[in-house]
């Protein structure tokens, strides 16, 4: 049996990737998401074990003590982590997977699994991306603060991905994506 890819989806806060991911699993049906763990409150209308798993900061740390994530990192004060177990037996099951990770993570997957096909979604500008966070309205004002500062060097790590897609609008950009991850899916059902 032919294994899965591994798709990495990351970027700043705001740029949409939620939004874009959405899209992407309507148009690609042999494509499965990575529910990552969390040590975050839930947002409204996010449910534990869909979006992700919401854990305590103790169990977090006990996993990581166990070598149980393919990668976690600190993410604006939040505990953040994909586990290797879930990922592997999926990816050798012959499934595609895709993480929506930040870019401390997507550094650890590359050096785990160097054949992860990595996507960066950005936007045109830091106002652009200021004026989508404070639209939100998640964040308090400390937080979008913050936000907004990582963001900036977030951006700076966007050539250390095979690819990225300016997130200007969203129907062009989710078209990019869906070619590029559906290229990938189909070569693989086609081989």
């Amino acid at each position: 049996m032919k294994k899965g890819h591994l798709f990495v989806l990351s970027g700043p806060a705001g740029a949409g990737k939620g939004t874009l991911r959405k899209i992407l699993f309507s148009a690609v049906p042999d494509l499965h998401f990575s529910v990552s763990c969390t040590t975050r409150r839930p947002r409204p209308g996010e449910t534990d074990g869909r979006d992700y798993y919401f854990i305590g900061e103790e169990q977090f740390l006990r996993q990581v003590g166990e070598s149980a994530f393919l990668e976690w990192a600190n993410v604006h004060g939040n505990l953040y982590g994909t586990r290797l177990g879930d990922v592997k037996t999926r990816i050798d099951a012959g499934e595609n997977i895709l993480l929506e990770i930040d870019v401390q993570g997507c550094r650890q997957v590359k050096a785990r699994m160097p054949d992860a096909i990595r996507i960066f979604i950005t936007v045109p500008s830091l106002d652009e991306l200021e004026s989508r966070l404070e639209g939100r309205g998640t964040e308090t004002p400390e937080q979008l603060d913050l936000r907004l500062r990582n963001a900036a060097e977030e951006l700076s790590y966007a050539r250390e991905y095979e690819h990225i897609i300016v997130n200007d609008d969203v129907d062009v950009a989710s078209r990019q994506l869906i070619e590029l991850v559906g290229g990938y899916v189909r070569q693989e059902s086609a081989e």
